[in-house]
């Protein structure tokens, strides 16, 4: 039954709507003609589209929101993925598919779409190590785009300097930020929630100002050219093959990334991580040893983050400290959350969407921010678990059979 209570909050979400957008939907400068244009007409389209959104969540939502909040975190998982988790005759046809598709892509489509798909794959890989110390410890950290700098200048001024390559680059610049990740926590140790996030947010600030500004060590903003490509044994390699090798050690690099972060979370340390997240004081009531923990989660998150920073300066030949600003942790951040903390499939669902869509959406790129927010804020209201929310396993002792 429609009330009038309903129409009159619908008709408030709308002007509140039409008051956020006003400045970006309405207003445009024309800094050719210096003049101000005044587009009233997007100004009604969203006071209507915001009006009919509220009034149909209103009404046809509230009811699947309600039963939604009374189920457990499993019975949230689709029947789709039931069916492909459990019953093989549906798994095996599936993984051949993604399994074909995956090997065939860069035969099936462009160069472009081929770096784009690389750059999720980073990404993905990125996701993943930030899952780690988001999603399993729940340390939220703001500044993982330093170790993500740390590793791409690690192989570039090891390259610039002593000639190193990128088979020798690549593990030490995760061991680099591993170390980096070491040191930005033994200061945080005792800070958790808003505190901790501001101050990785201020470590991951002064990493780039230090990269920017020192320009003896980094070459500042001018930044490091002619970074060398990963090789295969001494081949010769024309740019598409470049490409395409990249992208298939991507593949191999995401699957490494996969069996590891899952077998940590299958681990005792990947359990003290859960414990720690759900509650720090009994976690350490229960003996589990807090700063190892935590410091185990920073380094081990980091480290993922410097093997990404050392595959993306391979891959743009290129780097400045413009590249690694705060808005790449919150990208990172949102991958994560949008997919679902604490799960694989959820982060590597995530990074896809986050990463691939605007690339395709160029049409509406002065929207995408506005839609971006629309998306973050739906799912936050319908489901605040992610996309594919991890499912928590449940440990039985079943004990000896009497004899």
């Amino acid at each position: 039954m429609v009330t009038l209570e309903e129409i009159k909050k619908s008709l408030l979400t709308s002007l509140w709507f039409m008051f956020l957008t006003f400045p970006i939907m309405v207003i445009r400068v024309n800094t050719v003609q210096n003049e101000i244009e005044w587009r009233w007409m997007n100004m009604l389209l969203v006071g209507v589209a915001g009006f009919i959104l509220s009034f149909f969540w209103r009404n046809l939502f509230r009811q699947k929101k309600e039963r939604a909040e009374d189920q457990s975190v499993k019975a949230e998982k689709s029947v789709i993925f039931q069916k492909i988790y459990k019953d093989r005759k549906y798994y095996f046809p599936a993984a051949a598919i993604l399994c074909f598709f995956v090997a065939g892509f860069p035969f099936l489509f462009s160069l472009y779409q081929t770096n784009i798909m690389i750059t999720a794959l980073i990404y993905v890989m990125l996701g993943l190590g930030l899952n780690i110390v988001v999603g399993l410890a729940g340390l939220l950290d703001l500044g993982y785009v330093a170790f993500y700098a740390v590793g791409a200048y690690s192989y570039a001024l090891l390259n610039y300097h002593l000639g190193i390559g990128f088979w020798i680059a690549l593990p030490l610049g995760g061991l680099l930020s591993a170390l980096f990740g070491i040191l930005l926590g033994y200061p945080v140790l005792r800070l958790r929630g808003d505190y901790l996030a501001i101050v990785t947010l201020g470590f991951g600030e002064i990493i780039r100002l230090i990269l920017e500004n020192w320009n003896e060590f980094s070459f500042g903003p001018s930044g490091i050219a002619n970074i060398p490509r990963p090789g295969f044994f001494g081949i010769e390699m024309s740019l598409a093959g470049h490409t395409i090798y990249l992208y298939y050690l991507m593949i191999l690099l995401v699957l490494f990334t996969i069996f590891v972060v899952n077998r940590l979370q299958n681990s005792r340390i990947g359990r003290a991580w859960i414990a720690l997240r759900e509650d720090e004081i009994a976690c350490q009531a229960m003996g589990i040893d807090k700063a190892k923990t935590k410091l185990t989660a920073f380094a081990l998150g980091a480290t993922w983050a410097g093997m990404g920073g050392v595959i993306f300066a391979a891959k743009t030949t290129f780097i400045n400290p413009a590249s690694f600003t705060i808005w790449e942790s919150i990208i990172i951040l949102c991958i994560v959350v949008l997919g679902g903390m604490g799960s694989i499939l959820g982060v590597i669902s995530g990074a896809m969407i986050l990463i691939l869509l605007p690339e395709y959406l160029r049409a509406f790129s002065e929207y995408r921010m506005l839609i971006f927010g629309v998306v973050l804020v739906v799912m936050m209201i319908f489901r605040p678990g992610g996309m594919v929310p991890d499912i928590r396993r449940a440990y039985k002792y079943k004990g000896k059979e009497a004899h």
